[in-house]
């Protein structure tokens, strides 16, 4: 496997704007429509969602590895995983009984569990898009619209990264919102959970993983 590159970024730390732009998204909602192809997946899939089952979710599950790996580890719930790509989702392995795959936009996604009154026990963002241009701050999920609905979702949120910006300025925007119980660690990936982790682990990056409880958010 070729080795892989960490993001490279002109950020020499948190972006200058993470401030403005997170209190700005938790003042005002968010009113951008959501997609419909979104809406048919999401109501397709509530249809089999039993009433009262442990939820996880695997938010930006890519080709279903992380989603498989999940469902093992928690038998006794029900584990989602989500994408847009169509592509990569019909690389899915065969999974457990316990496990489903949704094509859907995230932001779409979560606002729409969010209005269904799903709260997940747990949920995952492994190795989403660092976005490191600066520029590009609000395509960041902590810098993103759709942060509050995130937020509101409860759970515990793990986040993994091997960009540690990326995971700093995410801890930073959860401070904001009120949430105090964060940790964040660099960890060893003894048993990737993603392709991508696999190939960051074996180029030798340093991983971090965030662990926040957002049952309480303000």
């Amino acid at each position: 496997m070729a080795e892989s590159r960490i993001p490279q970024t002109s950020q020499t730390g948190p972006h200058a704007r993470l401030e403005d732009t997170v209190a700005r998204h938790l003042r005002c909602r968010w009113q951008s429509p959501v997609r419909e192809f979104s809406r048919r997946a999401f109501d397709k899939l509530a249809e089999s969602v039993a009433p009262g089952v442990g939820l996880v979710l695997d938010s930006g599950c890519g080709t279903g590895a992380s989603t498989d790996a999940l469902a093992r580890r928690y038998p006794d719930c029900l584990v989602v995983g989500v994408d847009k790509s169509a592509s990569r989702l019909a690389k899915a392995p065969d999974l457990p009984a316990n496990a489903r795959l949704v094509r859907a936009e995230l932001a779409d996604f979560w606002r729409l569990a969010l209005a269904a009154g799903w709260r997940p026990v747990r949920h995952f963002l492994l190795y989403p898009n660092p976005w490191p241009k600066p520029a590009h701050l609000k395509r960041r999920w902590h810098g993103h619209p759709a942060f509050p609905a995130l937020l509101a979702l409860g759970g515990e949120l793990v986040v993994r990264s091997n960009f540690g910006i990326y995971v700093e300025e995410f801890s930073r925007a959860l401070a904001l919102a009120g949430v105090i119980d964060v940790k964040v660690v660099s960890f060893r990936a003894d048993e990737p959970m993603t392709p991508f982790e696999r190939k960051y682990a074996q180029s030798g990056h340093r991983l971090f993983q965030l662990t926040a409880s957002l049952e309480s958010p303000q």
